[in-house]
């Protein structure tokens, strides 16, 4: 067996791993070439996917609208031995139906604690008049990348 093999997550320890994390960094490509990164708060979806939102006017748009490539890593850890990762690549689908836009605007905001307390007819409506000036990003990986260097046990 490859280190690679040894340090790689799980489909179940990487659902966990991005389940736990409330940011991921975009990385899309911007007008010079250059990598253009970006932390986001996102909403991991049961089929894979990783869905965010930001301002349509926003130079992410604008570089998802030229090309539609990325890549998104969310990672942790302070001391080599506790490096943990995961790097999905693939095409951003860009999302401008004001609905569906709220709607994963509210998938975020149940994974980052919701909002108790407040009225689920007004919350709505507070999302959809946000997402009026927002366009969802969606990604289905076409490939992944993971390691968890804890699985060394301090040996590398």
């Amino acid at each position: 067996m490859s280190r690679r093999d040894q340090i790689k997550l799980t489909d179940d320890e990487m659902r966990g791993f991005l389940n736990t994390h409330r940011t991921i960094i975009i990385n899309s490509i911007g007008p010079d070439g250059v990598p253009h990164p970006m932390p986001m708060w996102f909403a991991y979806g049961d089929d894979g996917s990783v869905s965010m939102t930001t301002f349509s006017k926003s130079q992410k748009i604008k570089n998802l609208e030229r090309d539609p490539r990325v890549s998104l890593l969310a990672e942790d850890g302070t001391i080599y031995e506790e490096l943990r990762a995961v790097v999905l690549y693939g095409a951003a689908e860009l999302i401008h139906e004001t609905e569906k836009v709220a709607d994963i605007l509210e998938q975020i905001t149940q994974r980052t604690g919701g909002a108790p307390g407040v009225d689920p007819a007004a919350f709505r409506a507070g999302l959809v008049k946000r997402a009026e000036k927002r366009t969802g990003i969606r990604v289905v990986p076409t490939k992944i990348v993971s390691w968890d260097h804890r699985k060394l046990g301090g040996v590398y």
